[in-house]
């Protein structure tokens, strides 16, 4: 039996099994490798991916199957993104009457015909009602003309601009 082992147990099959022996070693610190890389590129706890790693195949496994599932550079992105989108959404609002989606610019809301903001009484641009002087032309509008001009003109519509001068009658 020894002497058929001996001539099965050749240098060259010497040779092929410590090749095999030294990419299965490679493999497995590859393996670890980069276990630790994804681990850390995805934003987790690295170095306790490397000790579960050190276990040959079950800690790759392992890690395959509970990794988060996305890059930390993509949920950042994925972050800005969502954040544009409402800040893109912050351009429309709701009416505080009747929650009908209603533009920045909206003075009335096109369904309950709520006052959204005042108008200024010289270029009739809209205004917040947080604003002292007309951002157009330099109005400066009163506590008492706001306050007027949202209540008492809520159901009239806006004064036409003033073109020509109107003509007397006698």
């Amino acid at each position: 039996m020894s002497e058929l082992l001996n001539q099965l147990w050749t240098p060259e099959l010497q040779a092929a099994l410590t090749v095999v022996v030294v990419l299965l070693v490679v493999l497995y610190l590859l393996s670890i490798v980069w276990v630790v890389r994804d681990a850390y590129l995805r934003g987790s706890y690295w170095y306790v991916w490397a000790i579960v790693a050190l276990v040959p195949f079950v800690g790759v496994v392992a890690y395959c199957l509970l990794r988060p599932p996305l890059l930390q550079i993509d949920r950042d992105e994925q972050e800005l993104e969502i954040a544009l989108k409402q800040r893109q959404l912050m351009q429309y609002g709701e009416c505080a009457n009747c929650g009908y989606p209603v533009e920045s610019d909206y003075v009335l809301c096109p369904s309950c015909h709520q006052r959204l903001k005042n108008l200024c009484p010289v270029c009739n641009h809209a205004l917040e009602p947080a604003w002292t002087v007309c951002p157009y032309c330099a109005t400066p509008v009163s506590v008492a003309s706001r306050g007027r001009r949202g209540t008492a003109a809520q159901g009239r519509p806006a004064r036409p601009q003033q073109g020509a001068p109107a003509q007397r009658t006698r």
